[in-house]
């Protein structure tokens, strides 16, 4: 009789710890998916190496994947991804902040600017668009007018990031 309880009790205990195990490893496993709220440390560089942003040491980043709260090609980046696993991914331009764009580099007449307004290579200035005003940096002058440039300061660029899966909220 004491041979069959041990028995039922050895294998109660190893299929407690098994069940226990496999509720684990369900949780390891889960991947990110499209609606998910996750938490990410970033570095983000240029083709050339250069930084161009971090968090590491910080905040994490807190987003919903697909939302469209961020450029395409980071939501993309994610998909897929398990709790503290890192990746790096090459986010083409079209999939970061999009192509450079010419039309966008605007020459404006110092007449139309406001008086006593004389801004220099470098300045920032606000371009109203659809009854927002926008920060634009001026990258030429001349005598009559003033050029700004409304791409943004990463258009036209591929983005590498490497970006580590901190926490999927439940």
């Amino acid at each position: 009789m004491k041979k069959v309880s041990f028995l039922l009790l050895l294998a109660l205990l190893v299929s407690g710890l098994f069940f226990l195990n496999g509720c684990n490893k369900g949780e390891e496993s889960r991947v990110v998916k499209n609606g998910d709220e996750v938490k990410v440390e970033y570095t983000g560089t240029l083709a050339d190496g250069t930084q161009f942003d971090s968090n590491v040491g910080g905040e994490p980043l807190d987003f919903v994947v697909g939302s469209g709260q961020l450029i395409e090609g980071f939501d993309k980046a994610v998909l897929g991804m398990k709790v503290g696993e890192t990746k790096t991914v090459t986010i083409p331009a079209a999939e970061a902040y999009g192509e450079r764009r010419e039309d966008l580099v605007i020459e404006i007449p110092r007449e139309r600017l406001a008086p006593g307004m004389d801004p220099q290579v470098g300045d920032i200035v606000g371009l109203e668009s659809g009854g927002q005003t926008y920060p634009v940096p001026v990258v030429a002058t001349s005598e009559g007018t003033i050029t700004i440039d409304a791409n943004h300061q990463l258009a036209g660029k591929d983005l590498t990031f490497t970006i580590k899966l901190l926490e999927i909220v439940k």
